[in-house]
C-alpha cells in the first residue's frame, strides 16, 4: 500500500510536512495543502488515525454527548456537529445520556472518564451538580449547547428575546388574554423553559398586562401541548386569545387540539412557539427561528479553539431567534375580544 512517502514524493515536500497537511496540524500554505491532498488521492492514500494520534498526541476524536437522539433539535444539532467534524477529518464519538437511566449513569461514571476524544460536547444535558463536576474533571476542553452555567463554553439562543418576541408579537395584534404553555414548576424547571417563561412574563408586565399572566404546565413535547391547549380552552370562564408555547411541538399540539374543539385558528385563537421545527410550515405556525445545526457547527468551532489553546478564555455564543410569521397569529378578532371580556369563547365541549 502507498504511504506518506509517497504522497510526499509526489507532492515534492517533506514527509513531516505531508502529515501536517493531512493532519490538519501546524502550518501548511494553502497550495502545499492542495498538492498533498491531490497527491493523496492520486494514490487513494487515506492517513491512519492512530499514525496522526502517534504523531500529534490528539485522539482526532470529539466527543459527544446528548439526552436524546430521536427528537429534532438535538438530531438537527448532531448534523451541525457532523457535518464540520466531517470536513476537518476527525472522529465523532456519541453517548446516549438518556435522563434518569443506568446507562446515563455509567457514561458520567466510566465512559467519558476515559477520555478517548481531545473534547466534549455536551447537548441539552442540563447536567446536575455532581454530572457538572464529572464533565469538568475529565481534563478535556468541553462545550455545551444550551448553557449548564459558566463552567464550559455555551452555544445557545436567547431563550428571554424570543419569549419576549412571541409575546411582544401577540400583545401588537391586539391580545391581551395571552397564556403560556410548556414547563412545569412542580419539579426542577428545565433551564430552556424556565428562561422562555421569564420572558413571558417581562413582557406581559411591560405591556401592564401582569394580572393577565398565566401559566398552563405541560410536557414539552406534542402530546402535552395538545393536553395544555386542551384544559386552557374548556376553561370558559378564564378564556385566552392567544398562546406562546414554549416550543414549537407545544404549539403544534395546541393548533391540534384547537381543531378538535372546532376552535379556529387563527380566528379565536393566535398559536406561537419557538423553533421554527421541521413541522412548523406544515401547521403554518408563527414562530421564532433558532438553528440548532447552525449551533452544533459553532460548538465544534469553539471546542476546537479550545483544543487548540485549553487556557483561552471560555466563550458564550448567544444567537436572537428570527421572527417566521405564518397564518396561526392574526389579529384579534372584535368578536373573539368582546366574547373574552363577557365571559368566554363559545368552544363545544371536548369529547375525545
Amino acid at each position: 500500500m502507498s504511504g506518506i512517502a509517497e504522497v510526499a514524493r509526489r507532492a515534492g515536500v517533506s514527509k513531516s510536512t505531508a502529515s501536517r497537511a493531512l493532519g490538519g496540524t501546524g502550518y501548511v500554505s494553502d497550495d502545499t495543502r492542495s498538492r498533498v491532498e491531490a497527491a493523496a488521492a492520486e494514490i487513494g492514500y487515506v492517513p491512519s488515525t492512530n499514525a496522526v494520534s502517534l504523531a500529534t498526541g490528539k485522539t482526532q476524536n470529539i466527543g459527544v454527548v446528548m439526552p436524546y437522539l430521536n427528537r429534532w433539535f438535538f438530531a438537527e444539532v448532531l448534523e451541525g456537529i457532523q457535518e464540520v467534524l466531517l470536513e476537518r477529518g476527525l472522529d465523532l464519538t456519541l453517548y446516549d445520556a438518556k435522563p434518569a437511566s443506568p446507562g446515563r449513569a455509567r457514561i458520567f461514571g466510566d465512559y467519558l472518564a476515559r477520555s478517548r476524544f481531545d473534547g466534549l460536547i455536551a447537548v441539552g444535558l442540563e447536567p446536575d451538580h455532581h454530572e457538572l463536576e464529572q464533565l469538568v474533571k475529565i481534563g478535556r476542553p468541553v462545550v455545551s449547547v444550551v448553557g449548564s452555567g459558566d463552567a464550559t463554553s455555551v452555544v445557545e439562543i436567547d431563550d428571554d428575546y424570543a419569549a419576549r418576541r412571541a409575546t411582544d408579537h401577540l400583545i401588537a395584534l391586539g391580545h391581551r388574554r395571552i397564556a403560556f404553555l410548556g414547563g412545569q414548576t412542580d419539579r426542577h424547571w428545565a433551564q430552556v423553559d424556565r428562561r422562555r417563561f421569564g420572558g413571558y412574563q417581562a413582557a406581559m408586565m411591560d405591556a401592564g398586562l401582569g394580572d393577565a399572566i398565566r401559566h398552563i404546565e405541560s410536557d414539552v413535547t406534542l402530546p402535552g401541548g395538545y393536553a395544555a391547549a386542551v384544559d386552557a380552552l374548556s376553561d370558559t370562564h378564564n378564556p385566552c386569545t392567544a398562546v406562546v408555547a414554549s416550543c414549537d411541538e407545544v404549539a403544534i399540539g395546541a393548533i391540534i387540539a384547537a381543531r378538535r374543539l372546532g376552535v379556529q385558528v387563527p380566528a379565536q385563537l393566535s398559536v406561537i412557539g419557538i423553533d421554527d421545527h421541521e413541522y412548523a410550515e406544515m401547521f403554518s405556525l408563527t414562530t421564532l427561528q433558532q438553528s440548532p445545526r447552525e449551533q452544533g457547527r459553532v460548538a465544534v468551532e469553539l471546542l476546537l479553539a479550545q483544543i487548540a489553546d485549553p487556557d483561552g478564555p471560555r466563550s458564550a455564543v448567544r444567537m436572537k431567534a428570527r421572527l417566521i410569521v405564518r397564518s396561526s397569529t392574526a389579529a384579534i378578532d372584535a368578536r373573539a375580544s368582546t366574547a373574552a371580556t363577557d365571559g368566554g369563547l363559545d368552544i363545544p365541549s371536548f369529547t375525545g
